[in-house]
């Protein structure tokens, strides 16, 4: 069992990273794989609705969303990380995951999905709220905390310090590797949710 976590910061080991490596630890700990993809300095533009993706199979730019891709596929569960800007998640990782939900082939339906925010101060739910629908959207579960999933500091030693944001990200990894673990036990048992045309 493996789940992907996207650091969609470009600094990649801020405080963003400092959260996604929290919940990393408890879900290895968990048995569960791990892989932390930085995507937020790269160079990713924007979907622009040519459907060529549903033709191919993928991306018609050929660059790290089509990387992800078949290990998104894979994955048992994905997490997506952001910092805060402007209340919202930042426009490089909003412009991957548009193109990666979108751009992919294959259902998506009961993969386990979650978000984690980093923010300075305020825009933490608003961007909880925005990412958590790439999820919701694609029948996919998404794992809960014990309260949002952020985490507040300007740095990564102030985002170390939240104690109760640290405390959030574990117990994100310990019900998200659960929830993957359960989802597979119900699986093996009644098979996938049918699903109307």
């Amino acid at each position: 069992m493996n789940v992907l976590l996207i650091n969609g910061s470009p600094n990649a080991h801020g405080c963003t990273f400092t959260a996604l490596n929290e919940v990393a630890q408890v879900l290895q700990s968990s048995d569960i794989e791990i892989e932390i993809i930085h995507i937020g300095h790269k160079d990713i533009r924007g979907c622009i609705g040519c459907r060529k993706c549903k033709q191919t199979g993928q991306c018609v730019f050929n660059d790290i969303v089509n990387d992800v891709a078949p290990k998104f596929e894979k994955a048992d569960g994905i997490i997506i990380g952001s910092p805060v800007y402007f209340a919202s998640a930042n426009g490089t990782l909003v412009s991957f995951i548009d193109r990666l939900f979108y751009s992919v082939p294959w259902d998506k339906t009961m993969k386990v999905g979650a978000s984690v925010i980093s923010a300075r101060r305020g825009g933490a739910s608003a961007t909880f709220d925005e990412l958590n629908k790439y999820f919701t959207i694609s029948c996919m579960p998404v794992a809960a905390s014990q309260y949002w999933n952020s985490v507040h500091g300007n740095s990564p030693e102030e985002v170390k310090s939240d104690l109760e944001g640290m405390q959030i990200m574990r117990t994100l990894g310990r019900n998200m590797a659960f929830l993957i673990k359960s989802i597979a036990l119900g699986q093996a048992t009644y098979g996938l949710p049918e699903k109307e045309p």
